[in-house]
């Protein structure tokens, strides 16, 4: 772990818009730099930089940070990699903490099977180019398919000889230990101790993490084979879980933010021609079925997914229901079918770049549509597969978790399919109760358990079990402490030399009604505050914008990049002095709006244990709790009154 002093020296160095100008052609606009955002298409500039609080923040995607998260974000790395990446940049000697034993042993072994992995991707690209069966089987069979030299580079192709042991010993040799070797599954230990190269006579297709580091290879075979199978793939590993992994994300995650679409496709040397071709935001499945932190890995960089399938009706039918899963995440999704015969690999070759990215854009129809139409020519004339169909395609509706969306696809496959919107409607609410059915009896039950014992809680409980996390209300509290913590709101003395700060006035006044934040990430960082801020003398913002912990840094540059303004109805009849002068009252609303909301959530949560109480008949608990709802509903009165009509609202 990098430790606070290094990272502080990191942070200094790496000035916000040296950071951005690497990749932004930035302008001056007054204090503040303009330019093109990276991360989405714009013709207008919305990509504002701020040299003076160190952040960038972009107005028409909502992306923001520091120069930090701005890394994290162009070159997709963790917070820590984000960090070494700024260090070597500016040249600074990263200091880490000391390990824990395990920690230590942990780290080890994933360097350990990185390194055999970059070793052995670096022996089979060598081999492809340098041996003689390299060049003649496995480098002559890359240019027979069509993929250029560049394209073998780029993407570390290579070769493994059609040997029993030569890179397993050429391994050995070298100094890597047998252990890791059997570990990555680039060599197979048998039960007498014998040792194979589990990719010989094998062209090699290294899979990358996010970070471009080796973690995997996949392996075919050029010898025609009945008995052997065409693809093999490295086995699961410390490194390597292969259903968390897309070949090619490593290549395409700039292109897919940049074009806000991801093509997804089958194999290895379809994501190769596209890239070739000139599209470059596309990934593989590596022929397996999408799982869930699949899906999560894209949606990561999109929410826009186009499927290219080949003519293969067959196959497109065994995968549509795995491609279900993608609607389910919220995906938008598209399908692109090309001419019967070919696949993506083929078809990028028989067009040019312009010509292939215009027949994906203009043949690119909604999952659904397709799905129906494809089903549609089986159904056509049989009343029950007809039926089978409108309730496959329901399911695939059903799953789909935006109302909207959901209403549209309802639209389109009742003209589709001629069938009345409300009898869709119908079947989908069905199957949406069935779902919920095992869940809504649990909760019954629970309920059933509270009403036969009720019992008076504490306002934190009601709190919890209303889960009301007020986190509107805790992040507008942290946004003034980190903005003004150290600015005076007034003086206690006439001599004003003893000021009663920002932070002063809110950390006592929280604590003197025992309140205490619910969310997790802004509880920590109130905590922090208090521990580390709190009438101390230091600035607070690059404490928190420096921290090491890279969610509480991402969120500090959000809380200073915003601003707040009072509403219209004030606009129209106060002055407009400057935000400075506003801090007692932006202090002041922050705790009363987060306090009322609290005392609206105990209001609701009385009435809730009344009603209970009603039902059981106990009197004596109804006239108690109408008694405090009274006393709360003085509190929110008194509350509503102090917030008036000047309401603070973020921009």
């Amino acid at each position: 772990m990098i430790d606070q002093a290094t990272i502080d020296r990191i942070m200094e160095a790496a000035q916000i818009q040296d950071v951005v100008s690497d990749y932004v052609t930035l302008k001056k606009r007054g204090v503040n730099m303009i330019g093109l955002c990276p991360f989405h298409n714009e013709k207008t500039p919305s990509f504002t930089v701020s040299p003076a609080k160190g952040i960038f923040k972009c107005f028409g995607c909502g992306k923001g940070g520091n120069a930090v998260h701005f890394i994290m974000e162009h070159e997709q790395l963790s917070y820590y990699e984000a960090l070494k990446f700024l260090a070597r940049k500016y040249n600074i000697e990263v200091q880490e903490r000391e390990l824990t034993d395990e920690e230590k042993e942990l780290h080890n072994e994933r360097e350990s099977l990185l390194l055999v992995n970059e070793f052995a991707q670096k022996y089979f690209s060598d081999t492809l180019y340098h041996h003689i069966d390299g060049k003649t089987i496995g480098l002559s069979y890359f240019m027979e398919r069509g993929i250029r030299e560049d394209m073998i580079r780029k993407f570390q192709l290579g070769y493994c000889l059609d040997e029993h042991d030569a890179f397993t010993q050429k391994a050995l040799k070298a100094g890597y230990n047998k252990k890791y070797l059997v570990k990555t599954g680039l060599t197979i230990e048998t039960e007498n101790n014998r040792l194979t190269d589990r990719f010989r006579g094998r062209l090699i297709f290294p899979v990358h993490s996010l970070s471009g580091k080796i973690i995997a290879f996949g392996g075919r075979v050029i010898k025609k084979d009945d008995k052997t199978a065409k693809y093999l793939n490295s086995p699961e590993s410390e490194i390597y879980h292969k259903g968390s992994e897309l070949y090619g994300m490593y290549f395409a995650k700039q292109a897919i933010v940049k074009e806000d679409r991801c093509l997804l496709v089958e194999g290895y040397t379809d994501v190769i021609s596209l890239h070739q071709s000139g599209i470059e935001n596309v990934v593989a499945s590596s022929g397996t079925s999408l799982t869930p932190a699949q899906i999560r890995l894209i949606h990561r960089f999109t929410n826009n997914v186009t499927v290219l399938y080949d003519g293969d009706a067959a196959g497109i039918k065994a995968s549509l229901r795995g491609i279900d899963l993608l609607l389910e995440e919220g995906l938008n999704i598209k399908v692109v079918l090309l001419p019967e015969g070919e696949d993506p690999d083929s078809f990028s070759h028989k067009l040019n770049a312009v010509d292939l990215q215009n027949y994906i854009r203009d043949n690119s129809v909604d999952f659904i549509r397709f799905k129906t139409k494809l089903l549609m020519e089986d159904a056509e004339n049989d009343p029950i597969k007809r039926s089978n169909l409108i309730l496959d395609i329901v399911r695939s509706i059903a799953i789909i978790p935006e109302p909207i969306v959901r209403a549209e696809y309802v639209k389109e496959c009742s003209n589709l399919l001629h069938v009345n919107e409300e009898i869709l409607y119908h079947e989908i609410n069905k199957l949406k109760r069935k779902e919920s059915e095992k869940k809504l009896r649990q909760n019954d039950i629970s309920a059933s358990s509270a009403e036969q014992k009720p019992h008076p809680v504490s306002p934190q409980e009601m709190l919890n079990a209303e889960n009301q996390k007020f986190e509107e209300e805790e992040r507008n509290i942290l946004q003034v402490l980190i903005k003004y913590g150290k600015s005076a709101l007034y003086y206690s003395d006439e001599e004003n030399r003893n000021p009663i700060t920002v932070e002063d006035f809110i950390i006592e006044d929280l604590e003197q009604d025992q309140l205490e934040f619910i969310h997790p990430l802004y509880a920590q960082m109130l905590q922090e505050y208090k521990n580390h801020c709190f009438q101390k003398d230091i600035n607070i913002q690059n404490f928190f914008l420096y921290h090491t912990h890279s969610e509480i840094s991402k969120l500090t540059a959000e809380l200073i990049s915003e601003k707040y303004t009072l509403s219209k109805i004030y606009k129209k009849t106060g002055n407009n002095e400057p935000e400075i002068d506003k801090i007692r009252e932006f202090a002041e609303r922050a705790v009363l709006e987060y306090k009322n909301s609290i005392i609206l959530s105990q209001i609701r949560q009385k009435l809730l244990e009344m009603k209970i109480a009603a039902e059981n008949h106990d009197d004596e608990l109804v006239r108690v709790l109408m008694i405090q709802i009274s006393q709360l509903e003085e509190i929110k009165n008194q509350l509503a009154k102090n917030l008036g009509e000047r309401i603070v609202v973020k921009l």
